[in-house]
């Protein structure tokens, strides 16, 4: 009788669940490409080389003391010579 219980209880459990599972975004065919598969490996490598090896040596070569050494200039704003606009707030 043990045995019947636990099958029935693991039968509802297994049958149960798939119905709580959500996706986070719709699914397409674009993310089965295999080149889409090779990208979701390596980004979390470009990621952490970006995070770990180039933003400190930004760092240290955008410092205005060392600028002229490594020859960094500062980036040129986006907005071009046009300021971005500020609303007056009260």
């Amino acid at each position: 009788m043990t045995r019947f219980i636990l099958v029935v209880g693991l039968a509802v459990g297994l049958l149960g669940a798939p119905s709580v599972v959500r996706a986070h975004d719709a699914y397409d065919d674009s993310e089965s490409n295999p080149i889409r598969l090779a990208a979701y490996a390596i980004s979390p490598v470009g990621w952490l080389l970006e995070w770990t090896v180039m933003r400190p040596i930004h760092f240290v070569v955008s410092n205005p003391q060392l600028e002229p050494i490594f020859g960094h200039a500062p980036h040129e704003t986006p907005f071009g010579a046009y300021s971005p606009y500020e609303p007056d707030v009260p």
